[in-house]
């Protein structure tokens, strides 16, 4: 098979993968769509409970109210077909992955989608709380907090996303250890890099304010550690027995050099 053929088989997989998955999303989104003003309640239950006594939130545009509750029933399709979307990127990479890389494909979707879905749950259960109730209580006095639906919604995306790839840190440090890429010596001599960068990224991805900065930067140092105690576990890398390699045909026609250099001695005689 030629070059061109191999990326055009390559490209037509590619299509494949992505119709499967913009089709699961399709259809997740159907009944998240008919549940959206439900959904987008849902989310904002954090800020509405710490608001004022008749505190709401407003929409300033006209079709906010349409689009932003739309908004939040496609991140939910989106949460909801992840499993399957990671599915399908794994399936696509894995025919160019040895063998035993193949066999951390399952584990890895799962884990990834389980800790994404968790640090999701963290922010919306305990930073989304702790954040509002820090903001609302040093409001000045004489100042109504009425937060627009559609900057609300922007804030919390931000948190979940930033969240929800710090729950990430333990895939990314198993993965980087099983590839040879980093060993588990050197990821333990980093740790206090990695402790300064957590408050960094803590004050880079979170409001300004104390309360999320902690909130997201004890949970990744915390985690990454986790993510060392897990490599460990799972042992040093597996060798590559399951494709042979240019040097060992190279040295098997080493070895049947001198047998025709033999015969053609005889021969000459």
């Amino acid at each position: 098979m030629s070059t061109d053929d191999t990326f055009i088989s390559h490209l037509m997989e590619l299509r494949t993968r992505l119709i499967r998955v913009v089709g699961v999303l399709a259809l997740a989104f159907l009944p998240c769509a008919y549940y959206a003003r439900e959904l987008y309640s849902l989310l904002a239950q954090p800020l509405l409970e710490e608001l004022p006594q008749g505190g709401q939130m407003i929409a300033t545009e006209i079709a906010t109210p349409f689009f932003v509750p739309m908004k939040v029933a496609m991140m939910a399709a989106v949460v909801i077909t992840l499993p399957h979307t990671l599915y399908q990127t794994w399936a696509f990479v894995a025919p160019g992955l040895y063998t035993h890389e193949r066999r951390m494909v399952l584990p890895l979707v799962f884990a990834s989608s389980f800790l994404f879905i968790c640090g999701m749950a963290f922010a919306y259960f305990a930073a989304l709380p702790l954040v509002f109730e820090f903001i609302t209580h040093f409001a000045p006095q004489g100042v109504a907090v009425m937060t627009d639906i559609g900057k609300y919604l922007d804030f919390v995306l931000t948190m979940f996303i930033a969240f929800g790839v710090t729950f990430e840190v333990p895939v990314f440090v198993v993965m980087l250890v099983r590839m040879g890429i980093i060993s588990i010596r050197k990821l333990k001599a980093i740790r206090s890099y990695v402790l300064v960068g957590a408050f960094v990224a803590g004050a880079i991805f979170t409001p300004p304010d104390v309360v999320s900065q902690f909130m997201l930067a004890v949970p990744l140092y915390l985690l990454y550690e986790l993510g060392i105690l897990v490599a460990g576990f799972m042992g040093k890398p597996a060798p590559v027995t399951d494709c042979p390699t240019a040097s060992n045909q190279g040295s098997e026609a080493m070895a049947r050099e001198p047998d025709q250099t033999e015969v053609g001695s005889k021969e000459n005689r």
